[in-house]
């Protein structure tokens, strides 16, 4: 209270001082607004008042969540689901939903004969190319949608490598290609890491350490360390290793032999995605390089080429403000400048062609590979599956998989004009696609993956029983790991992620804990599957391989149910 009495009584001494400074500031603000500065109409018939309007604006994205509707997801309580997921508390809802679902929507069938949940199979497994040498098993049919290291901040990216290794979720890399931090919790065989750039310890780095950890905590200590042994723009491509006490990262240079012979088991369950840009597989020309390729997959589980993704039918584009050292190391591009990719995969002019270089990436990986697309026209998917189908016919290796997404946007930056105007939406796809694969007869060959707006495990148990054999949640595992959906994820605006999730700004990534974030992560994935089981018991559903569409029925915004699924999307879609 001494110090309260203090500031309050040099507060009243030069109380004369503060307003007459606060009079001259105004004063000065109103001569430039109304005579100096030419930006703004308003400023100049309002000046100073005028600025509340864009502050009010500058507030309108990050403060809506919180006192208007929910109007992007069906309800607030499914939002609010996916962060009590991720603390891990009782997710219980009392008296009725915040929002009720009055629209259009799936409703899941239950059973006459309920089970108890310990008679549904905890077996939630998933082969990915069963005709692969190297077949990928998933843990579960979730998957961390693909978000690339440079549009994620290092930090989110270690803490989803965290929450894969510790929880099995699979994590796809995003286009910006494999990075030392989706390696951040391998811990090598110091023996046998010929595949490493290595940087040891010297006596002043080890005192250096000791002082800052002494003083302040790990993570300043570990920027000191850092700065001592390495002192360069590239130093964050560096993992340190508490075990060993040194700095590594991959040495790309290495011969192929000198690569693990298997996914280290340390490490999270990764799909690499292989952009139009070529990112991380790419020579000093641009050009696809085979032998980078085979390095990278050493790492990673199965490959998906992305030939589009959510509203980006152009190709993916990163702010020059993310476009750091670290980022231009890891892509192959120049510092600073901003990073637009191609809109057409480089091998992809054709169907045929495409699934030529699909069958070129199985032989070099010797693992599963597919594609990421978004639909649009029925005769598209014929086009894909009548390719498909004569390949099968010729005895020729089929894509293991198809990823198939919504076009009701992404997870970061799109154009405006191409968001929820190209592609249906998830369930619409799905059905295509599902469908039309079973017509041609190939679908039994095929795994699907759909992604879009998929938060909580009612929503992908209804997407399963749609065909889909796995998900794919970006923004879900987003708010997992702390985003409180400001839409200020591009980089391209005046302001930045205020979490440290989303930007490469130094000062917000600071903030972000990266231990704590991983774990939450991994919580919110341990809860999908635990309540998707749920589900399933009252739907009298044993495994997710049971999962189909005569478990769902359909109310449209008339009232009218169809409990027939296939009728009520024939009549839809005109098929």
């Amino acid at each position: 209270m001494e110090t309260v009495d203090v500031m309050w009584e040099f507060f009243l001494d030069f109380f004369e001082f503060f307003a007459v400074a606060a009079i001259l500031g105004l004063v000065f603000l109103f001569i430039y607004d109304r005579y100096v500065q030419r930006k703004h109409s308003l400023l100049i018939n309002y000046p100073i008042i005028g600025r509340g309007r864009y502050l009010l604006e500058s507030l309108r994205e990050p403060m809506r969540q919180y006192f208007a509707e929910e109007t992007f997801y069906e309800s607030k309580d499914k939002v609010d689901w996916v962060y009590k997921a991720a603390k891990d508390v009782p997710n219980y809802q009392s008296f009725s939903v915040t929002q009720p679902f009055a629209g259009s929507r799936f409703i899941i069938k239950h059973s006459s004969h309920v089970l108890n949940e310990d008679e549904v199979s905890e077996d939630t497994s998933l082969v990915f190319g069963e005709d692969r040498e190297i077949p990928f098993i998933s843990q579960t049919p979730i998957i961390r949608s693909a978000m690339s290291d440079g549009a994620l901040s290092p930090e989110a990216v270690r803490a989803f490598s965290i929450a894969g290794a510790n929880s099995g979720l699979t994590v796809n890399t995003g286009e910006g290609s494999l990075t030392s931090n989706h390696l951040f919790t391998h811990k090598p065989d110091m023996q046998h890491a010929e595949y490493l750039e290595i940087v040891k310890s010297t006596p002043l780095a080890e005192f250096v350490f000791k002082m800052g950890d002494f003083l302040f905590n790990r993570k300043v200590a570990l920027k000191w360390y850092r700065n001592i042994l390495l002192n360069k723009a590239t130093q964050n491509t560096y993992i340190y290793d508490t075990h060993s006490h040194v700095l590594f990262r991959v040495n790309w240079k290495a011969p192929l032999e000198s690569f693990p012979k298997e996914v280290p088991n340390d490490i999270p369950n990764m799909i690499f995605q292989m952009s139009s840009g070529l990112y991380g597989v790419r020579d000093s020309d641009g050009a696809f390089d085979e032998l980078r390729y085979q390095k990278v997959m050493k790492f990673c589980r199965m490959t998906e080429i992305k030939i589009a993704q959510g509203a980006k039918q152009t190709g993916g584009k990163l702010s020059g403000t993310k476009v750091n050292a670290d980022i231009a190391y890891y892509r192959g591009v120049p510092e600073g400048k901003d990073l637009f990719s191609p809109n057409r995969f480089p091998f992809a002019d054709t169907t045929e062609h495409l699934l030529e270089f699909v069958e070129r990436l199985q032989k070099l990986s010797k693992k599963p590979v597919g594609f990421k697309i978004v639909i649009s026209d029925a005769a598209a998917v014929e086009e894909l599956a009548l390719a498909i189908s004569k390949r099968h016919a010729e005895g020729k290796p089929l894509p293991d998989f198809i990823t198939v997404d919504s076009g009701e946007g992404g997870s970061a930056t799109a154009p405006l004009e191409l968001m929820e105007s190209v592609g249906l939406t998830t369930n619409n796809a799905l059905y295509l696609l599902d469908s039309i694969l079973k017509k041609h007869e190939v679908r039994h060959k095929i795994r699907i993956i759909a992604s879009g707006k998929i938060l909580t495990p009612d929503d992908a148990i209804i997407t399963m029983c749609m065909g889909a054999d796995a998900i794919g949640i970006a923004r879900g595992f987003m708010m997992s790991g702390g985003c409180i959906r400001a839409k200020m994820c591009s980089g391209f605006g005046s302001h930045v992620c205020p979490v440290g999730m989303a930007t490469q700004d130094e000062k917000k990534r600071a903030s972000y804990l990266v231990v704590k974030q991983g774990k939450e992560i991994g919580n919110y994935h341990k809860n999908l599957i635990k309540n998707m089981r749920v589900v399933m018991a009252v739907m009298g559903v044993k495994s997710i391989k049971e999962l189909h569409k005569d478990k769902l029925t359909f109310k449209n915004r008339n009232g009218e149910i169809y409990f027939d699924i296939d009728k009520y999307f024939h009549h839809k879609l005109h098929i």
